[in-house]
């Protein structure tokens, strides 16, 4: 077994490494991801390993960068691009909705698009809008996608791997703000299945549903909770589509009570989704309606009132607390 501890950002980045070695067909676009090795340093070293024709620099063009992934898809490569913030993705939110994502069905099946887009997303580093978004329902919501987010190191190398690996297109959002945190990585055991959701803490009062970015707050708002006698499950979705439905069901089954946190805008949220499905799976087993946290339905604001418009620990405790009142 090779356990190392490394960051959300060194796993990725040798998780893409692994990928570029395996394969001959697997290449890496997106605007400074070669000689700069990203913005946040991702791809850090790539170009220089593997050449400029396996790791490419592009314009500053995002759906020039997809639809050029979407032509060497078809030509049987694997392309993995990167947009480089997450509000750039917008430009080529054309390609992605009306192209990648139906190519699959429009061929009957016969065509398939092999692309992994890697978009760094969420606030927490101070960053203005277009740099700090979170569009997943965005995505969720076209059928053809696959959407999924690490919180950790372990999940962040094997989650790409597993990605590269789909010949669906996968939209893999990066909590950017997590790229830091490190973890133990076994690089020889894949964790599970790429959509499947996993327990991140068991407990039997409560269960917090998160992705991303928001499972690490989850985490601190379990171990808050315990300090006062409340025992906090905390299940880490994982994917945004599809979601692990079965999961959810079994955790709410057994406590009763469900909180969904995630940091884009409640309305129209992913959360309105899995409240309304477990509210329908579940409905004789609930002791409380489920709750959502999230952001505010407002433009993201500047750095200064970032931290008012983030869910942190006193909303998610506050929203556990409204939920056992029940």
């Amino acid at each position: 077994m090779a356990v190392e501890k490394m960051s959300i950002a060194k796993a990725l980045n040798e998780s893409l490494r692994l990928a570029l070695d395996t394969d001959p067909k697997v290449l890496i676009m997106g605007e400074d991801v070669g000689k700069l090795g990203g913005v946040f340093r991702i791809t850090d070293g790539l170009q220089k390993d593997f050449g400029e024709d396996r790791v490419i620099d592009t314009p500053l063009a995002e759906s020039g960068i997809v639809g050029t992934a979407i032509g060497l898809a078809l030509r049987g490569y694997r392309p993995i691009v990167e947009i480089q913030f997450d509000g750039f993705v917008f430009p080529a939110y054309d390609q992605i909705v009306t192209q990648l994502a139906k190519m699959h069905a429009r061929a009957l099946g016969k065509v398939k698009l092999p692309v992994v887009v890697r978009i760094p997303y969420g606030g927490g580093i101070g960053a203005v809008e277009h740099h700090s978004e979170s569009p997943e329902a965005l995505f969720a919501h076209v059928a053809g996608l696959k959407v999924v987010s690490p919180s950790n190191a372990s999940d962040a190398y094997w989650m790409m791997q597993q990605a590269v690996q789909s010949d669906d297109p996968v939209i893999f959002f990066e909590p950017k703000r997590r790229y830091w945190d490190k973890g133990e990585v076994d690089t020889e055991s894949i964790p599970g299945p790429l959509h499947k959701a996993v327990t991140a803490r068991e407990g039997g009062d409560l269960t917090l549903v998160a992705y991303g970015p928001m499972v690490k707050v989850c985490l601190e708002a379990a171990a808050a909770a315990q300090e006062e006698g409340k025992s906090i499950e905390v299940l880490d979705l994982r994917s945004m589509a599809p979601i692990d439905f079965d999961a959810i069901q079994k955790s709410a089954e057994k406590t009763g009570r469900v909180v969904v946190v995630h940091e884009a805008p409640v309305f129209y949220g992913s959360g309105a989704e899995i409240a309304a499905r477990i509210t329908e799976r579940c409905f004789y087993h609930l002791e409380a309606p489920v709750l959502r946290v999230g952001g505010y339905h407002v433009p993201y604001p500047p750095a200064r009132l970032e931290d008012e418009y983030l869910p942190g620990l006193d909303r998610v405790l506050d929203a556990v607390d409204r939920s056992l009142a029940f």
